[in-house]
């Protein structure tokens, strides 16, 4: 077997290490992904990483040449070794790819999340005070995904002229939890910018029951706006049961937003949406997302046998091996399981009496801080997201728990070492 020389091993690690940060950044909100196999598979990243910088000169030399064609991946591996090692010359040519569009930009701001505070707080506050309006929204981003920040830089970027920076600060204000910018957070709650508004309204309805904001959110629901999941993951949780309930069925009577009620009805955590999910399961294009909305109400994994189906016979979802087939979007139900309706039906006209009308659950238990936190710490990734949003509506004022960060370092928080 022939041995592999020093440049090929460092070429190795550059290329896994930009492939798994693509993997990664699939897998932040995959229905199958728990923190335990994210925190593997940050290990894995953090170990290529970990071979670059021990290269050295000739690490950053290989990362160098990848950054004038390289995407995102490749931006954050060449960001990530250039911002740790602290030298001027290599920080100055990653900022300058990453930040030629919004796209690469992810790729720093990634980084900079990744590597701890003290190695890039400083960093981070010379960008806030950049003249250019893209480093800006770049440290303002970090700083957030830290939950670091400045009270100072986060007003400026809720009034900022930009509105790429003004959207960004003003999710900001959600994630750090700061209740003292949110007057000037609703501010923007009319801004004909439809970033803005969204981004004011999400924040608004964490911090505080603004009916305002519910009402944009409930509006971009029902539009085509690419803001439309996630308002709805908010706007419900802020409701009252009944108010949701009734929102639910209007939204229902749009035959192309059936797989928005079905979501939602999980959102809610309510039971009495269950066999509505239930009949819906017998539709292969609604089956799985309504088999997810199932479980999280009841807590019962779809990937249990008892309750598991079978693919319906000719169904296909996404690109398929026929030429002739202009089907090109990737199956986005690809990792849920499929259920069995009559199975599912069975438990739960068994099971269903323990579920009060009117109370919310999430994966089977009534949502309390106490088993919330549990959820952050066993449940798999889009649940732990609704869990760290439950937690934040019920603290308002603390920062939302943060479950895209290095999963090594979401296992510390958990166990009590920030």
């Amino acid at each position: 077997m022939r041995e592999l020389k020093y440049e090929e091993i460092l070429s190795q690690h550059a290329e896994e290490a930009a492939f798994i940060w693509q993997l990664r950044d699939q897998s932040l909100d995959a229905p199958h992904i728990t923190l335990d196999d994210l925190t593997r598979h940050d290990e894995r990243l953090e170990a290529h990483l970990d071979g670059l910088r021990i290269a050295g000169e000739a690490g950053w030399a290989l990362l160098r040449s990848t950054l004038e064609d390289g995407e995102a991946g490749e931006i954050f591996v060449a960001a990530a070794t250039a911002f740790e090692s602290g030298r001027e010359d290599w920080i100055a040519d990653v900022v300058k790819f990453g930040m030629k569009s919004r796209p690469l930009s992810r790729g720093l701001i990634s980084a900079l999340a990744w590597l701890p505070v003290p190695l890039v707080e400083k960093r981070i506050r010379m960008m806030l005070c950049a003249d250019v309006v893209s480093a800006r929204r770049a440290g303002l981003a970090a700083m957030a995904l830290h939950r670091q920040y400045s009270s100072q830089a986060l007003l400026a970027g809720v009034v900022d002229e930009d509105t790429g920076l003004r959207s960004r600060a003003l999710r900001a204000v959600g994630e750090l939890g700061d209740t003292d910018v949110l007057p000037a957070t609703r501010e923007s709650l009319n801004s004909d910018d439809e970033d803005c508004r969204f981004s004011a309204a999400w924040s608004t309805a964490i911090l505080s029951p603004d009916k305002r904001a519910l009402d944009v959110l409930r509006s971009l629901v029902e539009s085509d706006s690419h803001h439309r999941d996630e308002a709805l993951q908010i706007a419900l949780r802020r409701m009252e049961v009944a108010e949701a309930k009734s929102w639910l069925g209007k939204v229902a009577q749009n035959p192309d937003l059936l797989r928005m009620v079905a979501v939602g009805i999980g959102v809610l955590g309510e039971q009495s949406g269950v066999p509505w999910l239930i009949e819906q399961m017998k539709t292969p294009p609604l089956a799985r997302v309504a088999g997810e909305a199932f479980t999280m109400i009841t807590g019962r994994w779809l990937d249990d046998a008892s309750l598991a189906g079978e693919q319906p016979e000719g169904f296909e979802a996404g690109p398929t091996e026929n030429p002739e087939d202009d089907r090109v979007a990737m199956d986005i139900d690809e990792n849920l399981p499929w259920p069995d309706p009559a199975r599912i039906a069975a438990w739960w006209t068994k099971h269903g009496r323990e579920f009060s009308p009117g109370t919310r659950y999430l994966l089977g238990k009534p949502i309390r801080a106490e088993w919330l936190t549990e959820v952050l710490k066993t449940g798999r990734q889009r649940q732990r997201a609704a869990a760290a949003l439950e937690l934040a509506i019920l603290q308002p004022g603390k920062p939302l728990f943060e479950v895209r960060a290095p999963g090594f370092r979401q296992q510390q928080w958990l166990a009590g070492n920030p």
